[in-house]
């Protein structure tokens, strides 16, 4: 495809690289203009790690840390498609996922904070997308947690997203979150993503996707570019 042909992605769907609200990108987010430097072939050519060792349990967050035992929580089922800007999917997608456990704890030696851990999650995953950009993993449903950004600051309950592509240059991070969380109007790294973009990052309760008698099912499928691109983290 031509370049002329190419549509050029929409940044007014994306947070901005600094957002008052959210303290920490004054001190990290760029205060010039970005330099654009061309991709050589080692860019667009380069490795892509993780395809050929993603094993039968690696979207099964709900197994792949266990133990002794299942993990605490509610249990639930994300499923979704990687698609392009015309609705084609994306074969072929290195996804991986990680969150806090049902307590709204990390398994990192920065949380400190007075929530417990849970010995059988390990709260990280990955699988690589079907031919119909189809991907699904299974997990429990993050727990809210405090994160000191202001007085009494909870993020919501959340997913984190990355994408890899062809090539190390085209990897791409976002976040999923779930439907009816009040906490999302009080969030301002949810709320520095323009409105009508930060939709996009909010999942579907589906009851097809519901596996009964075992998890609640949610739905949310990664668009990369055009008008309905999925916000990505920048």
């Amino acid at each position: 495809m031509s370049k002329h042909h190419v549509r050029q992605r929409d940044w007014q769907s994306h947070p901005p690289y600094t957002h008052p609200p959210y303290k920490s990108t004054m001190l990290r987010g760029p205060s010039k203009p970005l330099v654009p430097i061309a991709q050589t072939l080692s860019e667009l050519t380069g490795p892509v790690f993780g395809h050929e060792c993603v094993a039968e349990l690696d979207s099964d967050l709900t197994k792949n840390g266990a133990k002794n035992g299942e993990p605490l929580g509610e249990r639930i089922v994300v499923t979704g498609r990687v698609l392009d800007e015309d609705g084609r999917p994306v074969r072929n997608t290195l996804i991986e996922v990680w969150q806090a456990n049902a307590a709204g704890r990390y398994i990192h030696k920065v949380d400190q904070h007075a929530a417990p851990l849970d010995p059988n999650f390990f709260g990280g995953g990955r699988c690589v997308a079907d031919d119909d950009g189809r991907y699904r993993f299974y997990s429990v449903k993050p727990g809210a947690y405090p994160w000191g950004n202001h007085h009494n600051a909870w993020r919501p309950n959340h997913i984190h997203f990355s994408l890899f592509g062809p090539c190390l240059a085209t990897r791409l991070v976002t976040q999923m979150y779930f439907p009816g969380d009040p906490l999302l109007d009080l969030d301002p790294i949810y709320q520095s993503v323009p409105k009508g973009a930060r939709e996009r990052l909010v999942s579907t309760f589906s009851i097809d996707a519901t596996e009964p008698g075992f998890a609640l099912g949610y739905v949310f499928d990664i668009v990369l570019r055009g008008g309905a691109a999925t916000p990505m983290e920048t």
